[in-house]
C-alpha cells in the first residue's frame, strides 16, 4: 500500500492536481488559509491516470469490502469516478447530493438501491470529513448499509479521523498528506524548510496563519 501511495502522490504532483504554496496560501471555501490545495478531479482529464485511479479504487474495494453490493458517489467531485468504479464492478450506482433538489422529487440520493444494500461510498478527497459523512448519514437513513468508503486522497486531519471513527466508517485512501509531502520534498517541489510550516498548518488548519 505504501508503494501505491508514493506512486499516486507522484502522479498527482506531475499533473499539478496538488499544489503546495507555503509562502502564498490558498483560501478554501471554508475560509481556511491553506498552503496546500488538492484537485483530484484533474485526473479525469488524463485517460491513463483516470483508468489507474479507477482500477486502484476497484482493487481497494475488492480487497477491503468484498461483500459490496452497490457504489455511491458523493456529489459533485466523486460522481464521475464513482460511476467508473461501479461500471468496472458491474454494480448499481447512485450519487448523494449535498442537499435535496429544490424542485421535482427533491431527491437527496439519485438512483435506486435495494433496501439493506451493502454500499461502498466513493469520495475524491477527505478534508474534515463533514460532507463525506453527511452522504453516509443520508444513505443509512435511506435504508442502506454503508460498509466503507474509498477516496483518492486524505489530508489526515485529526478532526476527520475522529469523525470517521465516531461514525463507524472504515476509510481507505490511495494516497495521503504524508506521502505527498515526502514525494514533493524528494523531487524538489518543496524545500526542507517548507515541511515544518506544512506540518504546523495540518495540526490546526482552522487557526493557521503564515
Amino acid at each position: 500500500m505504501d508503494n501505491l501511495k508514493k506512486a499516486f502522490a507522484s502522479k498527482l504532483l506531475k499533473i499539478k492536481a496538488i499544489k503546495l504554496q507555503p509562502n502564498n496560501p490558498f483560501t478554501w471555501a471554508s475560509g481556511w488559509k491553506s498552503p496546500f490545495y488538492c484537485d483530484n478531479r484533474k485526473t479525469l482529464s488524463y485517460p491513463d491516470l483516470r483508468n489507474y485511479v479507477k482500477l486502484e479504487l476497484v482493487h481497494a474495494i475488492l480487497d477491503r469490502f468484498p461483500e459490496v453490493e452497490a457504489i455511491a458517489g458523493v456529489a459533485t467531485g466523486a460522481i464521475a469516478q464513482g460511476a467508473l468504479v461501479a461500471d468496472a464492478l458491474n454494480l448499481p450506482f447512485v450519487y448523494v447530493r449535498s442537499k435535496p433538489k429544490d424542485h421535482g422529487l427533491e431527491n437527496l440520493i439519485e438512483g435506486e438501491l435495494e433496501p439493506g444494500a451493502k454500499v461502498v461510498v466513493v469520495e475524491d478527497l477527505i478534508s474534515t470529513g463533514g460532507s463525506s459523512l453527511k452522504a453516509v448519514e443520508a444513505l443509512r437513513k435511506g435504508g442502506s448499509e454503508v460498509i466503507g468508503m474509498v477516496a483518492s486522497y486524505t489530508y489526515g486531519f485529526p478532526v476527520a479521523r475522529e469523525a470517521f471513527e465516531a461514525a463507524g466508517v472504515e476509510l481507505v485512501t490511495l494516497t495521503d498528506y504524508e506521502h505527498v509531502v515526502a514525494e514533493a520534498l524528494e523531487t524538489g517541489y518543496i524545500a526542507e524548510s517548507d515541511v515544518q510550516l506544512l506540518n504546523d498548518w495540518r495540526r490546526d488548519p482552522a487557526n493557521w496563519e503564515n
